[in-house]
């Protein structure tokens, strides 16, 4: 993987701001309210745990591992697995969906369908890195670190493979 790197695109420093600045943004927006984050397994880990520090208000979390690209770099075909669904039950609940990239929408927007049939209060989506000319899904991050150009992107967790 390291040979396949061409450059760095944003600095430690800099995700570090980013993630603190919408850890503020989702403070304020869900105070008083009772929100759950989901983390899209396996990319969204780290930026999920660095986002937990830095939201104040009280929040509960949970997982979903969900295979939409396999081994390949793009969802062709919009298939979507649930390989780890919740394991809690989310009606009344404003859930925050975390994840590492928002590419086609596909994925996010299938799980969003799923969730929306479980009663949630509110169901919003959280993502780092957006590719908005990727989409091909009528779907938008609710909280968005950074656009970002249409590349393969690497690092900080987000999924190789």
């Amino acid at each position: 993987m390291n040979n396949d790197i061409e450059k760095i695109l944003y600095t430690k420093e800099e995700l570090e701001n980013i993630v603190s600045e919408l850890g503020k943004k989702i403070s304020a927006d869900y105070a008083g309210k009772k929100l759950l984050l989901v983390s899209i397994l396996k990319g969204s880990v780290i930026f999920m745990a660095d986002l937990m520090r830095s939201i104040t208000v009280p929040c509960e979390i949970d997982f979903m591992c969900v295979s939409a690209y396999g081994n390949n770099t793009e969802n062709r075909t919009g298939v979507v697995k649930i390989v780890k669904d919740l394991d809690i039950d989310v009606e009344g609940y404003d859930i925050l969906l975390v994840e590492d990239i928002l590419d086609s929408g596909r994925t996010l927007n299938y799980v969003r369908s799923l969730l929306i049939d479980r009663n949630p209060a509110s169901i919003k989506i959280c993502t780092l890195l957006d590719k908005p000319e990727r989409r091909v899904v009528n779907l938008f991050a609710d909280y968005s670190g950074l656009n970002v150009p249409d590349e393969f992107v690497v690092g900080y967790g987000l999924d190789y493979a």
